[in-house]
């Protein structure tokens, strides 16, 4: 007996305009990845035509390749995950040679999550890339699992203000600025982003928490704090997409905890231009054509012929 292989999932057609423009890039409907979740796209092209996202969001690279973490790094909770890999990656120059060049031929559009070490290191990453097809860089600095750089510098004024300036003054492509909420005030450090140059906003990344296991009397992950995401952030990861979009001109890409089409929608409504998938990935690997999908059902469903429309329609 033969099977026929099952081919990569794909967006179902739809007479609503799914185009949205994040900060000058382009995007053929407003679901992309959040990076970590789906590494460069080539591991879940089994799944997903990578093509019909809106972009994919690489995951995190820096200058030099990053080991990460010791492990265990990832911990199951009630209602969503804890990991703390560290931002391992192989570094720019492999990036550039292996995984750019394959989403230039897919056809995907390519976000590149840029880390580092240090101001000047951010800088560096992005000028190794300013070379090679890359539609849009995201600047994280709200990573809490790495001692140096990630989320302390996303927590001051000054810093974002010049990390971000430095940045803006390297290239000219869309730079997106992914934001942590582990603040007093997200809207503040978003203000400041925006006044150095961002184009948009990425919003949120983790949130710093931890798991015991009473038993052995240690936490679950080999560090003691590690990234909380999955669904029972998305409460927090609302609030701050609103408080932003009442805050900031920019558009806003916001993710945390979206596994459907109707999670997409309610972040839009709150002000978000884009959403990115991020945990559900790995429960569901066909999660990012489920959530472009039910967005289009949703504006079928209530009349609405383009997504734009949904952008900060909240009522309250």
């Amino acid at each position: 007996m033969t099977t026929t292989p099952m081919l990569p999932a794909t967006a179902a057609p739809t007479n609503v305009n799914m185009a949205v423009n994040l900060g000058g890039l382009s995007m053929k409907n407003p679901v992309t990845t959040a990076s970590g979740t789906f590494a460069a796209g080539r591991e879940y092209s089994d799944f997903v035509d990578v093509s019909a996202l809106g972009a994919v969001t690489t995951k995190g690279v820096s200058l030099n390749g990053w080991e990460g973490n010791a492990s265990p790094r990832i911990a199951e909770v009630p209602s969503g995950m804890l990991n703390s890999i560290g931002l391992q990656n192989p570094g720019v120059e492999h990036l550039k040679a292996c995984e750019l060049p394959w989403l230039a031929e897919v056809g995907a559009t390519a976000i590149v999550n840029v880390s580092g070490h240090s101001f000047d290191e951010y800088v560096q990453v992005i000028e190794a890339l300013e070379d090679v097809p890359v539609d849009a860089y995201e600047v994280n600095i709200s990573c809490p699992n790495v001692d140096a750089g990630g989320m302390t510098i996303g927590t001051h004024v000054e810093s974002v203000e010049k990390v971000v300036g430095m940045c803006r003054e390297a290239t000219a492509r869309p730079l997106i600025v992914k934001l942590t909420p582990n603040v007093t005030d997200i809207a503040e450090i978003a203000r400041a982003a925006e006044s150095a140059g961002a184009d948009a906003i990425s919003l949120i990344n983790t949130l710093m928490g931890m798991a015991i296991d009473a038993d052995r009397r240690c936490t679950l992950t080999s560090r003691p704090f590690a990234g909380f995401s999955g669904p029972a952030i998305k409460p927090v990861a609302l609030r701050c997409v609103w408080q932003c979009h009442n805050a900031v001109k920019v558009p806003l890409l916001g993710m945390g905890g979206i596994s459907n089409g109707t999670d997409a929608v309610e972040f839009m409504l709150a002000g978000a231009t884009a959403v990115a998938v991020g945990t559900a990935n790995f429960v569901n690997p066909q999660a990012t054509i489920d959530v472009i999908d039910g967005i289009a059902e949703y504006c079928e469903r209530h009349g609405v012929k383009d997504v734009n429309e949904l952008i900060g329609a909240l009522q309250c």
